[in-house]
């Protein structure tokens, strides 16, 4: 059984309960703001929306996009941790930006994600992911962005837009298999996730929007069912005493 250093776990649980609390309140605060465009149109713009076409709409969007409610947070969590969530879904972009930026400096600190190290790691990404974004945009989009879009041949934009989301998910992925270091989870991932594009999604072209929640969860369960149960049969051996860095979320 592993332990923690007694003196960090007052700082840590004091962590816990302000960025839950403040974190409930921003993203309360975001919901009411996201809201109150749309309610303003419904109830004092004059336009012909009524319940009905309201609830319409919301069942429609639930129907395409209600599992990755659910499957997203269940997919980074892990990685994430409590603080980071709240970030993530403020701020928005996580599987192209934000989780790549948490995995690089998880793997530059060597910190292994679900630990107390990974998760404070991940927030400090997360916060300077944040702020490079900002400042780009303001400098330019905000500034620059009509000059860049003049001098910039169409061309080398076509190729930017296709080739720099793989190619940085791409190096994530080498670093997450090299941190995770398990070769039977990488390759039932590896296998699941090549069935679902290459086999699943072209025979039923519906399902490729859920695509990458169908690989999450086959993973997840195929991992559960194949894991190394030879571990679980060990007693377990005396451990020395480590760090908050083997502290793990939850």
């Amino acid at each position: 059984m592993t332990t923690v250093n007694p003196a960090a776990v007052p700082a840590l649980e004091q962590f816990d309960a302000t960025t839950a609390r403040w974190g409930r309140l921003t993203m309360i605060a975001g919901l009411l703001f996201a809201l109150a465009g749309p309610a303003y149109l419904v109830l004092f713009s004059g336009l012909d929306v009524d319940q009905a076409r309201i609830w319409t709409a919301l069942l429609a969007i639930a129907g395409t996009f209600g599992v990755l409610w659910i499957v997203e947070p269940l997919t980074y969590y892990p990685i994430l941790g409590q603080a980071s969530m709240y970030q993530a879904f403020m701020i928005g972009n996580i599987s192209n930006k934000l989780l790549p930026s948490a995995l690089i400096a998880q793997s530059a600190i060597g910190a292994k994600p679900g630990t107390r190290r990974g998760e404070l790691a991940a927030v400090m990404a997360i916060s300077g992911a944040a702020m490079v974004h900002l400042v780009s945009l303001l400098v330019l989009v905000g500034l620059l962005g009509s000059w860049l879009v003049s001098v910039v041949p169409a061309d080398v934009v076509a190729v930017v837009q296709t080739y720099i989301l793989p190619s940085v998910l791409g190096a994530v992925l080498v670093q997450a298999v090299v941190s995770t270091r398990n070769l039977r989870m990488t390759v039932t991932a590896g296998v699941v996730a090549a069935a679902v594009v290459f086999l699943l999604v072209p025979t039923v072209p519906t399902l490729a929007f859920f695509g990458t929640a169908i690989a999450v969860i086959a993973t997840a369960v195929l991992a559960w069912f194949l894991r190394d149960r030879s571990a679980e049969a060990d007693p377990v051996a005396p451990q020395p005493e480590a760090s908050s860095d083997d502290l793990r979320i939850g």
